[in-house]
């Protein structure tokens, strides 16, 4: 990956941020590890034709993997957050389970890189807006996520 420019590693980092959430999601419905959903991914989805010509671009696999893995070693942790920043009352069962596997990628994300929370948010809302084009999801991910890396990363807010 070293040989590439900036923007395409921006891309094969955004690409790692979806397939997270989509292998997160897979992880909750699936019960199987996060090791055989990696693989997977790799070998069966990215770079493979999904649909009438569309091919799964490549992502970087270092970041999609720590992504999972952490979310999943994290995860208690990390719905703690998503709960601090949820309404009384609204438990995170209650989350549509596409945008609790958001929250989680992102939660892991605040805790275990160096992102900035900012790039983190705004990551996580586009793709938030990828899987709600028409609905108010994406507003509801900005303010979760928002508050969560607050709480995950307050030295980044302190000015």
């Amino acid at each position: 990956m070293s040989n590439l420019s900036g923007n395409q590693k921006r891309k094969m980092r955004s690409l790692a941020r979806l397939y997270s959430v989509q292998a997160l999601f897979q992880l909750e419905h699936s019960g199987q590890s996060v090791d055989t959903v990696y693989c997977e991914f790799i070998e069966h989805r990215v770079g493979q034709e999904i649909d009438d010509g569309i091919v799964m671009a490549e992502g970087d696999t270092g970041l999609f993997y720590l992504l999972i893995n952490q979310a999943v070693n994290w995860q208690a942790k990390i719905d703690q957050m998503i709960d601090h920043a949820l309404v009384a009352k609204w438990p995170i069962s209650r989350i549509d389970p596409t945008l609790r596997a958001l929250f989680r990628s992102a939660g892991a994300e605040l805790l275990e890189c160096d992102t900035p929370p900012q790039v983190v948010i705004s990551e996580y809302v586009n793709i938030a807006r990828s899987f709600y084009p028409e609905g108010k999801e994406a507003k509801f991910a900005n303010a979760i996520l928002d508050h969560m890396a607050h709480e995950a990363k307050p030295e980044a807010f302190a000015n």
